[in-house]
């Protein structure tokens, strides 16, 4: 088994910046310190980071740069402070699943030179679970224009260049739930939800998580993106890679590590584990594919065509 573990984590930078500030922030850094100790305990070759925080527009990205070094300022939260990085990065894994994607029909290239600006959610990310760089990590863009089917085979191309190099993986979404963020200022103490309809939806999806159906999410995403996430930003498309990568089923183990609002949006720490109980099997409604050759839209009545 290529994939051993997934984990899905907010990418805001509160946690890491100032848990502190709010009960809910702490606990978000609580769940990460246990996801950490977990993905310790798999003891993976390297971490895939798939951040919805870095949009790419022509294709996917890869970083590349054996030890990215920089001091990053968040753009929306700056009045939180610096974060000086130093990563260890699998370039070798990098390029290997550069050339995988690009033999099943991708757009992918690696990016590597000083200063590239790394997304704050893969920051984040890295810093809380992986923060001393035990393991090396690959952070992959999330495409804007991405649909399910490029998204799957780029998750396939992954696990082609895994398999080549003979490497064990955790994969780490970056993403929120819902992700209505507040658009005015709000005393980290007063933080909450931004509406109802969003926490009812957060509930359901950590219910789900819990019980370790991930495919069943994938299945529902597109619903689930019409409820509760803004229009025309990233979606919930790394839940395709994620269910690509590891296996599109429900056999897994699901763990809550954390929940809290951050400025509004729905913030979580998730780990799935592969396990041999299942919820249940279901009759999924969407194919697999094996091989990207354009866009198909074959789904009407959509505003947005690559939700």
């Amino acid at each position: 088994m290529s994939v051993i573990g997934g984990f899905i984590v907010s990418g805001l930078p509160h946690p890491l910046l100032c848990p502190d500030a709010n009960p809910g922030y702490a606990a978000l850094r609580r769940g990460y310190e246990a996801a950490r100790e977990e993905i310790s305990r798999l003891n993976p070759d390297v971490l895939l980071v798939y951040s919805t925080m870095w949009p790419s527009v022509i294709g996917h990205q890869l970083q590349a740069d054996p030890a990215p070094k920089w001091t990053h300022v968040d753009e929306l939260f700056h009045d939180l402070g610096s974060i000086p990085y130093t990563f260890r990065i699998d370039a070798d894994l990098a390029h290997g699943w550069c050339a995988a994607g690009q033999e099943r029909g991708l757009q992918l290239r690696t990016v590597s030179y000083h200063g590239f600006p790394i997304d704050t959610g893969s920051i984040v990310a890295l810093k809380l679970l992986n923060p001393d760089n035990a393991v090396p990590a690959v952070i992959c863009s999330s495409n804007v224009y991405a649909d399910r089917s490029e998204t799957i085979v780029l998750a396939k191309s992954a696990v082609d260049a895994l398999e080549a190099q003979g490497k064990r993986a955790v994969a780490v979404c970056v993403m929120s739930l819902s992700n209505r963020l507040f658009t005015t200022f709000i005393d980290p103490s007063e933080d909450r939800i931004h509406s109802k309809k969003d926490e009812e939806w957060n509930a359901k999806l950590l219910q789900f998580f819990s019980e370790g159906r991930l495919e069943d999410v994938t299945q529902l995403s597109r619903q689930i993106q019409r409820q509760i996430r803004v229009r025309k930003v990233v979606s919930f498309k790394s839940l395709w890679w994620l269910s690509a990568l590891m296996g599109a089923h429900n056999h897994y183990a699901g763990t809550v590590y954390g929940y809290a609002p951050v400025v509004g949006t729905g913030a979580s720490v998730i780990g799935l584990i592969p396990a041999s109980r299942s919820f249940g099997d279901r009759e999924f409604d969407e194919d697999t594919v094996e091989r990207f050759d354009g866009d198909r839209h074959i789904l009407g009545g959509l505003e947005d065509p690559n939700l």
